[in-house]
């Protein structure tokens, strides 16, 4: 089983559905804003724009409130060999999280750009993974992303209730660089409870969750590592950027 387009996704996220998904984001946000509960938002605005279940998805991950937004974009970083002085970042990495999104986009699945300008997919998976026919590329990307990123020494952390979890780690340790990066792989019971303190503690990470990025300290940051190692693929077309352009009134 692929990570691509589900049957209806071209219509659902074509261009004209992308206005009314702007749109959406915009009045959903003004809700978070003003402290309504989130499932009781999301099902209003989903009615008043007449969305389907699969766009209303897109929203839940891709809306937050205005100033986690503007927090998570404040905190991200383009190049980790300018932290620490120079020396390049400590990186740990959301393993699954980063994997699936680059598999998703090499199979032109559906991206969604949040309002907060992260990159995340539409896939689910929820305690099993499998291994599809973007893996290995999806990892060797990831990897070249790294090498090229400044990191001065990398934490991979999987989920090791999720099946396969030890075997995609073996594949990860064996793409280790040669090039003296120090390249820690680990599978534990709750990886983003370890990403959450390794954010508080001010180290840089490589995620998604929300949860992961609005617990990053006053020295934390977060790398858009899935994005870097997708930026050159046409898969990016299929991303449906949630902020609305110059060119929307919302």
């Amino acid at each position: 089983m692929g990570r691509g387009k589900q049957p209806k996704d071209a219509a659902l996220f074509d261009a004209g559905a992308r206005v009314a998904l702007v749109r959406a984001a915009n009045d959903l946000q003004w809700l978070y804003d003003r402290d309504y509960p989130p499932r009781a938002s999301l099902a209003l605005v989903g009615n008043r724009h007449e969305l389907v279940a699969r766009q209303r998805e897109a929203l839940q991950r891709g809306v937050c409130r205005s100033d986690l937004a503007e927090a998570r974009a404040r905190a991200r970083v383009d190049e980790l060999g300018q932290l620490d002085g120079g020396a390049g970042a400590s990186l740990w990495i959301d393993g699954f999280n980063q994997v699936i999104t680059v598999e998703a986009a090499l199979a032109e699945g559906v991206l969604v750009r949040g309002v907060d300008g992260v990159l995340r997919d539409m896939s689910s998976v929820h305690g099993s993974y499998r291994r599809v026919a973007q893996t290995h590329e999806a990892l060797a990307r990831l990897v070249a992303a790294i090498e090229q990123s400044g990191a001065r020494e990398v934490h991979w952390r999987f989920d090791r209730p999720v099946s396969n979890s030890g075997r995609v780690a073996a594949w990860v340790r064996e793409l280790a660089p040669r090039s003296g990066l120090r390249w820690e792989v680990e599978c534990v019971n709750d990886p983003d409870a370890v990403l959450a303190e390794a954010a508080k503690s001010g180290a840089c990470v490589a995620s998604s969750d929300a949860w992961i990025l609005d617990a990053l300290g006053p020295a934390g940051s977060h790398f858009a590592l899935a994005e870097a190692a997708i930026a050159d693929r046409a898969a990016l077309r299929n991303c449906v950027d949630l902020r609305p352009g110059p060119e929307f009134e919302v």
